[in-house]
C-alpha cells in the first residue's frame, strides 16, 4: 500500500513540474530551449479587436431558403477572416424578429478598416476550366524562379506577374449568377448523397459549351478565388442540370450545397454596427481577472487552514496542484480565454473546493465514531463519492446544455467549468487522496485534533 502511494505521488510531482513547465516555460527553456513555448489564446474582450454587426439582405432570396443562405453565408465569411489571418474568429448568424444578422468578432485584428471591406463583399462563385499542361509547367517554373528572393527582385525578373496566375486552372464565363440553385440529393439504390445543380437558360448554354470541350477533365469550383470542389467531367451536359457525385459524407455534401447557394443567391449584407476593443482595455480587463482569481484562492486556502488544519493544508496543496493543470490544459487544448471563460475557471475552483470538504466532513464523522485513522480516511472518500459524483455531473450537464446553445461567450464559460469539473474530480478523488494516505500509519495519524 506505501509503494503505492508513493508511486502515485512521484507521478504526481512528474506530472505537475511538466504541466508548471508548460504554463511558465521561460525556468525550463534555460535548461531545454527546445522547450515547448505556447501561449494563452486570449479572446476579443482580453487581446482587444472589433466586434461587427451585420444586416443581410434576404428579399432575393425564398423565405423557406433563408436559413440554408445564411449558414452558406456564414461559412464564407468565416473562411474569409480566416485568410484574413485572424485567430479563433467567431462568426455567427442571429435571427430575431425575422431580421437576419451576422456577428463578426475578430480578436487581435490590426485594420479593422480592411477587415471591414473584405467581410461585406458578397461571396462570389465561379468555374474554371484546367489549363493545358505546358501552361500550368510555365507558371509553376516560375514560382520555382522566384523562390527565396524578395519582392523588389521578382519584379525584376521577366515576367514576373506569372506567379499570381493560379496554375491549373482558367476562369470562364460561367458564374453563379448563372446557377440557379444546388440542392442535396441521395441516391435511390445506395444511398450515397450528391449535388444537383440547375442553371438558368443562358447559363445552361454556358454549361454545355464548357462540358463538351472538358470531358474527362476537371471542372474547378471556386468561391473567393478558393476552390471548393474538383469533380470531373463525364459526359457533355445539357438542360442546365448536372449532378456532383463522389466520396460525399451528408454534413460535407450539405456544406458544399450552402457555398454553392450563397454564392448563386446573392446575400448582400450591411454593418450596421461596430465596437472596436483596444488592447489597453483588454490588458486591464485580464490583470483585473487574474486579481480577483488570486484573491478568491487566497482566501478558499485561508478558510481551508482555518477550519480544517492539516487536510486544509493538504486540500490547498492538491488545490494549487489543480490550477496548474488546469492552465497547461488550456494552453494544450487550447482554449481560448475570454472573461467569461476566466469566471468558469474560478467557479471551477470553488467545486474542486466542494469535493474536499465533503471529504474531510464525512472523515471527521468517522474519526468521531473513534475510528483508525486509514479507516475513517478509507471511509470518508468513500462515503462522499456520490456526493461528488452527483453534483459535478448535474454541473456537467447544465454546463453542455450552455455549450450546445449558448453564444460565444457562454460557451466559453461552459468549456472552462466542464474542463474544471473533470479534473476537479480527479484532483479531490486521486491528488488529495494519496496526500492523505501518505500520513497513515505514521505517528501523526494519532494527533486526532489536527485531523478534526
Amino acid at each position: 500500500m506505501r509503494k503505492k502511494v508513493y508511486l502515485s505521488l512521484i507521478g504526481i510531482i512528474i506530472l505537475t513540474f511538466l504541466a508548471g513547465s508548460l504554463v511558465e516555460p521561460k525556468y525550463i527553456k534555460t535548461v531545454f530551449p527546445g522547450f515547448w513555448d505556447i501561449p494563452f489564446k486570449l479572446g476579443l474582450d482580453l487581446q482587444g479587436g472589433i466586434h461587427l454587426l451585420y444586416e443581410a439582405d434576404l428579399s432575393n432570396v425564398e423565405k423557406e431558403d433563408y436559413s440554408s443562405a445564411m449558414q452558406g453565408l456564414r461559412d464564407i465569411i468565416e473562411r474569409r477572416v480566416n485568410l484574413f489571418g485572424v485567430s479563433e474568429p467567431v462568426v455567427r448568424v442571429q435571427e430575431a424578429a425575422d431580421q437576419y444578422r451576422l456577428v463578426v468578432e475578430l480578436a487581435g485584428i490590426k485594420d479593422p478598416a480592411e477587415a471591414i471591406e473584405m467581410i461585406g463583399q458578397t461571396p462570389f462563385l465561379e468555374f474554371r476550366e484546367q489549363k493545358a499542361e505546358e501552361e500550368t509547367q510555365k507558371i509553376l517554373d516560375k514560382q520555382k524562379d522566384v523562390e527565396g528572393r524578395d519582392w523588389e527582385e521578382i519584379q525584376e525578373i521577366d515576367g514576373w506577374q506569372l506567379i499570381l496566375e493560379d496554375p491549373y486552372f482558367q476562369p470562364t464565363p460561367l458564374t453563379g449568377q448563372y446557377l440557379k440553385r444546388a440542392e442535396l440529393g441521395f441516391e435511390q439504390t445506395i444511398g450515397t448523397p450528391f449535388i444537383s445543380l440547375q442553371f438558368n437558360d443562358e447559363g445552361a448554354k454556358i454549361f454545355e459549351e464548357l462540358t463538351s470541350r472538358n470531358i474527362g477533365k476537371l471542372l474547378a469550383i471556386y468561391i473567393d478565388g478558393m476552390p471548393i470542389s474538383t469533380p470531373v467531367v463525364q459526359e457533355t451536359i445539357s438542360g442546365g442540370q448536372a449532378q456532383i457525385t463522389g466520396s460525399f459524407t451528408i454534413e460535407s455534401a450539405r456544406e458544399l450545397v450552402r457555398n454553392l447557394n450563397a454564392g448563386a443567391l446573392p446575400v448582400p449584407i450591411t454593418i450596421i454596427s461596430q465596437q472596436s476593443i483596444g488592447p489597453t482595455l483588454g490588458k486591464i480587463s485580464l490583470e483585473e481577472s487574474l486579481k480577483a482569481g488570486l484573491y478568491g484562492f487566497l482566501l478558499v486556502i485561508f478558510f481551508l487552514l482555518i477550519f480544517y488544519r492539516v487536510p486544509g493544508f493538504l486540500a490547498s496543496l492538491s488545490l494549487a496542484i489543480y490550477i496548474i493543470l488546469i492552465l497547461s490544459l488550456f494552453k494544450l487544448i487550447p482554449v481560448t480565454l475570454t472573461l467569461a471563460g476566466i469566471g468558469g475557471f474560478i467557479l471551477s475552483i470553488g467545486m474542486a473546493v466542494d469535493a474536499n470538504i465533503l471529504i474531510f466532513s464525512r472523515m471527521r464523522e468517522e474519526l468521531k465514531e473513534e475510528k483508525s485513522f486509514s479507516i475513517a480516511l478509507e471511509e470518508g472518500f468513500r462515503r462522499s463519492w456520490p456526493s461528488i459524483r452527483d453534483g459535478n455531473v448535474t454541473t456537467l450537464i447544465v454546463a453542455l446544455i450552455l455549450f450546445q446553445f449558448g453564444t460565444s461567450f457562454i460557451q466559453g464559460f461552459a468549456l472552462t467549468l466542464s474542463i474544471g469539473i473533470l479534473l476537479s474530480m480527479f484532483s479531490a478523488i486521486f491528488i488529495t487522496k494519496n496526500l492523505m494516505r501518505l500520513f497513515a500509519t505514521t505517528r501523526f495519524e494519532k494527533y486526532i485534533w489536527i485531523w478534526r
